[in-house]
Parts: C-alpha cells; sequence; structure tokens
C-alpha cells in the first residue's frame, strides 16, 4: 500500500464508502494491519466459542483483545491514534472490511 495523506472532512465522513479510503490511509504500517487481522480473527473466534458454548463471561475479553492487538499497532508500529477516537462506528465497520480484504488477498498481509 502506497502512504498516502488524507484527510478528514471538515463535516465529516457521511459514508462508510468516504471513510474507508481514510481508515486504509491509516492502516499503512504492514505490522500495524497484521495485529489487526490478528485481533479480529481472535474476536470472530472468541465470539464464535461464546455463543457455541454459551459461555458468556468470555464477552468481557472482546475488547481487550480487540483493541489491545490494534492500538499496540497504532501507538508502536504506525505511531497514529487509531480511527475508533474520531469515528468509533465506521472504525469497527473497518476492521472488518479490512480484515475480509486481508484474507481475500485484496490487501497484502
Amino acid at each position: 500500500m502506497d502512504k498516502q495523506t488524507l484527510t478528514i472532512p471538515e463535516g465529516g465522513f457521511t459514508s462508510f464508502r468516504e471513510f474507508y479510503p481514510y481508515y486504509l490511509s491509516e492502516h499503512d504500517d504492514r505490522t500495524c494491519r497484521r495485529l489487526h487481522v490478528i485481533g479480529t480473527t481472535l474476536v470472530i473466534a472468541l465470539v464464535t466459542y461464546t455463543v457455541l458454548t454459551q459461555q458468556w463471561a468470555f464477552l468481557w475479553a472482546l475488547p481487550l483483545v480487540g483493541y489491545g492487538f490494534a492500538w499496540v499497532g497504532h501507538f508502536f508500529f504506525e505511531k497514529n491514534k487509531p480511527a475508533t477516537f474520531k469515528n468509533p462506528l465506521y472504525s469497527l465497520w473497518g476492521d472488518f472490511v479490512m480484515w475480509k480484504d486481508v484474507v481475500t488477498g485484496k490487501i497484502g498481509w
């Protein structure tokens, strides 16, 4: 991925389609993306396990697993603030779309 500097529009993003290129520009570092993919994969696995076993107490770990890996990627590798702070819903959606794009090969691992 080529490093692009995209900015948040003055009025904010009006759609996820508009937000996603910005989201990707905030995840240019390969290690940061990898940590996001690992965290998102663990979140999917944890939700699946929790639902199948009905061990609902494991749900408390979702934010730790998901955000833990992502924030390490941002603070130590990408060296920026996670998009979660500015656009929490689009950012969460972006995590899963980026995960799908990496898993399907649309974005490099």
